[in-house]
Formats: C-alpha cells, sequence, structure tokens
C-alpha cells in the first residue's frame, strides 16, 4: 500500500516537474523577439559636381531606423533592420534619400542589466535623388543596451554603412542634365542612434 503511494507521488511530481519545466521554456520563448526603434544623426561621404571639379559637402542629418530581431541563441540575435536618411546637399539644391535594408547578426555580451553588442550586416541601399537605383552594402556597428524590465531596453549604436556604388550613377540627373555624381565606388555614412527596444 505505501510502496503504491510513493509510486503515485513519484508520478505525480514527474508530471509536475514537466509542467513546471514546459511553462519556464514559453516563458523564456515569450521574449525571443524584438522590436527596436531609433533615431540619431548620420554623415555620409562627399559627392562631386557634375563637372567634376568641385565636392558637394555631406553634413549630418537626422535617420530613423527601425528593427525587426529574433534570438537566436542566448547571446546572439538576428535582425532586420531599415534605416532611412535624407541628407541635403546645399550647394546644389538637392536631397538624396537613402534607405538601408540590411539583414544583421549581433553578438551580445551581458553583464546583468547592461549588454554590448557587435553587429554585422549585409543588405542593400535605394539611393533616391532625381532618379533612383539600389546598390549593394554591408554594414558593422558597435552599441549598447540597458535593460530597465525584461520587455524594455534602451538602446545606443554607433553604425557606419559601406556601399558599393558607381560614378557612372545617374542618380543626380533627368535626362542630359546632372546635377552632382558619385565621388568615389564606395559610399559611407555613420551614424550615432539612440532608442528604445521591445522584447516580446
Amino acid at each position: 500500500m505505501q510502496t503504491n503511494a510513493i509510486k503515485l507521488f513519484a508520478k505525480k511530481s514527474l508530471v509536475l516537474s514537466a509542467v513546471l519545466l514546459s511553462f519556464s521554456q514559453s516563458v523564456a520563448l515569450a521574449n525571443d523577439y524584438e522590436v527596436t526603434v531609433l533615431a540619431g544623426q548620420m554623415s555620409g561621404s562627399d559627392f562631386r559636381s557634375a563637372d567634376g571639379n568641385q565636392s558637394i559637402d555631406v553634413g549630418n542629418d537626422t535617420n530613423i531606423a527601425i528593427g525587426f530581431a529574433w534570438q537566436d541563441s542566448p547571446n546572439g540575435q538576428g535582425q532586420i533592420l531599415l534605416n532611412r536618411v535624407s541628407h541635403e546637399l546645399d550647394q546644389i539644391n538637392t536631397d538624396v534619400d537613402i534607405v538601408y535594408a540590411h539583414f544583421n547578426g549581433i553578438a551580445q555580451f551581458r553583464q546583468q542589466n547592461y549588454v554590448t553588442t557587435v553587429g554585422l550586416g549585409l543588405g542593400g541601399a535605394l539611393f533616391d535623388a532625381n532618379d533612383s537605383e539600389i546598390f549593394p552594402s554591408a554594414t558593422v556597428a558597435v552599441g549598447t543596451r540597458y535593460e530597465f524590465t525584461p520587455n524594455f531596453a534602451l538602446v545606443t549604436e554607433l553604425r557606419a554603412y559601406a556601399t558599393l556604388t558607381d560614378e557612372d550613377s545617374d542618380i543626380f540627373c533627368q535626362g542630359e542634365n546632372c546635377a552632382a555624381q558619385v565621388d568615389d565606388s564606395i559610399y559611407i555614412d555613420t551614424n550615432i542612434s539612440v532608442g528604445i527596444a521591445y522584447s516580446f
């Protein structure tokens, strides 16, 4: 009789342990995804006048980014990041809008609620001025995050983009008339951003 009671208790304990393990895993999975919104300042490489004789400065302009990430491992994320900036080229009274779209891998180095991040990504950049064109690009980033709660974190990021452009691109041209030209075969944009990440 006592043996049966012990067996029944053991079975119930095993079932309860399985239920608790399943619950703890579902809680862990509840924060497997993350949405991040960032805003900051971005500065880019110079362009060149249509005749090639004058450098056209690119100043600091506001960028806005949104990222969707998933926890790939305890210390790593995959992320799709969209980042947009509109560079004002005052010397030629023209704007060039750039939208970056990248798939990133992010390594996380955790110290309690404080996390240092390093990211690498590949994707493309849409340049839109008088005409538009898509170029391949890569990105690298270093950042920090402070987790106020399991769901909210303050994020800071320093990021650089390298875009493989075409010096013969017509993005600044309307027909035969060109306001400027791409200065080099690699266009660099750097930015510093601050934002909020929400995990769910």
